[in-house]
C-alpha cells in the first residue's frame, strides 16, 4: 500500500497531534448523526458542542473528552477527481498537481475507512471516466489512489470536468458526500449545470488545485516545460508585468468561482500547495459543517 502509506507519513509530517485531532474531529462533525448508540470517547477540540463533553471520564483521565455517537447508517464519501495530463503539471516547484490530489484524496478515504464509512472514487477525462465500487477496506483505498496516480500523465487525455460530473450525475445513484478535485478552472455553464443537479440529490465539496506560474520572475532560471503542448517556456514571458497579470487573472478567476459554488451552496477551497492541503480539508469540512 505505497500510496496510502506516503500519506500517512506526509499527515504525520505536516500535522501535528492536535491538528490532526482537529481534522478527524471536523470530520467526524460532518459525518456522526446521533442515535443512542454510543461510538466513543476522544479528545475535546475547538468547535465540539459542549453538552457532549463526558465529564466523568474527563475528571479520571485529566483531560477534557467529548462523546461520539453511531450514525444511524453508514456514509458515502465520494471521490471525483479529474484525472488528466494538466494533473501532471507542476503545483509549485517541488510537488506536482498529481501529488496533491492524491495526498487529499487519500487523507478523505483515510478518514471515511477508519470511521468505518464508505468511500468510493470517480475519476476520468475526455477520453472517458470510471467508476470504482465503494469499500471500506484500506487495500481498495490503495487501489483508487493508484489510479488517481496513473490518470495523471502528461501523455493522458485533456480534462472534461462536465462530462465527469455528468457521468457521476447518470452512475451514482446513492446518496453521498462528495468531494471534487480539480484544475484551477472556471466553472463554464455545462459544468454548473452538473453541479446543480449533484447538490440536489448528494451534499458536495469542491476543491481546486492551483498551477505553478511559469511568469513568475523568480523561476527565471528554471527550465520549465508545458504540460499541455509539450513545449518548452520562454524565458522571456517571465517578466513581472505579465506576472502581474497573471496574479490578477487568478483572482478574478477565483473570485467567480467562489461567487458561483456559494450561489450553489457548495464549499470550496483552493490548494497552493502539499503544505496547503490538511488545512485546506479542515476548512472545507468546516464550512460544510456551517452549511458552506
Amino acid at each position: 500500500m505505497a500510496l496510502l502509506t506516503k500519506v500517512k507519513a506526509r499527515m504525520a509530517i505536516h500535522a501535528h497531534r492536535k491538528v490532526r485531532g482537529l481534522l478527524e474531529g471536523s470530520y467526524a462533525s460532518v459525518q456522526l448523526g446521533r442515535s443512542m448508540d454510543f461510538f466513543d470517547l476522544r479528545e475535546y477540540v475547538a468547535g465540539d458542542e459542549v453538552a457532549d463533553i463526558d465529564w466523568k471520564a474527563s475528571a479520571r483521565r485529566g483531560e477534557i473528552l467529548v462523546k461520539r455517537f453511531v450514525a444511524d447508517r453508514k456514509h458515502t464519501i465520494l471521490l471525483v477527481v479529474s484525472t488528466s495530463r494538466t494533473m501532471a503539471g507542476m503545483c509549485d516547484t517541488q510537488t506536482s498537481k498529481r501529488d496533491v490530489a492524491v495526498f487529499a484524496a487519500g487523507i478523505l478515504g483515510w478518514l471515511a475507512v477508519r470511521h468505518a464509512d464508505w468511500v468510493t472514487l470517480v475519476h476520468g477525462n475526455a477520453a472517458g471516466q470510471q467508476w470504482l465500487r465503494p469499500t471500506t477496506r484500506e487495500d481498495a483505498l490503495e487501489r483508487m489512489l493508484q489510479a488517481i496516480w496513473s490518470g495523471c500523465t502528461a501523455d493522458a487525455p485533456a480534462p472534461d470536468l462536465a462530462g465527469l460530473l455528468a457521468y457521476v450525475v447518470k452512475v451514482v445513484k446513492r446518496q453521498a458526500i462528495l468531494v471534487v478535485i480539480a484544475d484551477d478552472v472556471d466553472l463554464d455553464d455545462a459544468a454548473l449545470a452538473q453541479l446543480r443537479r449533484l447538490r440536489a440529490q448528494h451534499e458536495v465539496l469542491f476543491m481546486t488545485v492551483g498551477d505553478l506560474d511559469p511568469t513568475d520572475p523568480a523561476l527565471a532560471a528554471s527550465a520549465l516545460v508545458d504540460v499541455g503542448s509539450g513545449q518548452a517556456w520562454p524565458s522571456y514571458l517571465r517578466s513581472p508585468a505579465l506576472h502581474a497579470e497573471v496574479v490578477e487573472e487568478r483572482k478574478t478567476r477565483h473570485a467567480r468561482r467562489t461567487k458561483a459554488l456559494d450561489r450553489l451552496g457548495i464549499a470550496g477551497e483552493h490548494i497552493t500547495d502539499e503544505a496547503d492541503v490538511i488545512p485546506s480539508i479542515f476548512a472545507l469540512l468546516e464550512r460544510h459543517r456551517h452549511g458552506g
